[in-house]
């Protein structure tokens, strides 16, 4: 019983939880964060360092879209689109690279009712990191991500259904 309870309460420190933000609170982190704001009610648009950040919520939806500009996708030759692709694995984290309207952007996307203020400024920086970093290391953050294990995987084995035992038969 003694470790049931102590289970219980380690659940409940290192737990995160989201916060179900309304329109108006949203709007009040945002401008925690921003060197300017503009916009309401689910939809704005703030500068972050120099560069303008597009934030769209929906809450009946519960998604949050954060997003900016990278460059005009004609601009980016197949060598470059791959490396975005590469990147997406590797060294965007929460960001990714996407593609709307012609345009390369930098995108995050998430549940907004699991978000935390703190993952929201994360989010923020994250995709205004990766917006810079194109081009240069596509990442969104100072330490990014490296996913080598692919390099590791038996080429043989991928896209084979598993078996029910594990064991696969070559």
């Amino acid at each position: 019983m003694k470790h049931l309870l102590l289970l219980l309460v380690m659940l409940c420190t290192f737990t995160s939880y989201g916060q179900d933000f309304s329109n108006k609170e949203l709007g009040n982190i945002l401008k925690k964060h921003a060197l300017e704001i503009e916009g309401n009610d689910g939809g704005w648009e703030l500068l972050l360092d120099r560069r303008p950040i597009l934030v769209a919520a929906d809450q009946a939806l519960d998604r949050i879209r954060i997003f900016t500009f990278v460059t005009k996708l004609e601009e980016v030759n197949n060598d470059e689109l791959e490396k975005l692709l590469r990147a997406n694995f590797n060294s965007a984290v929460d960001a990714k690279y996407a593609i709307h309207n012609g345009l390369v952007m930098s995108l995050y996307s998430h549940p907004l009712a699991d978000l935390t203020e703190l993952q929201i400024a994360d989010a923020l920086q994250q995709v205004n990191n990766l917006a810079e970093n194109f081009r240069t290391s596509y990442s969104s953050t100072e330490l990014p991500f490296q996913f080598d294990a692919f390099t590791q995987v038996d080429k043989r084995r991928v896209n084979v259904k598993p078996k029910k035992n594990g064991v696969h038969k070559n």
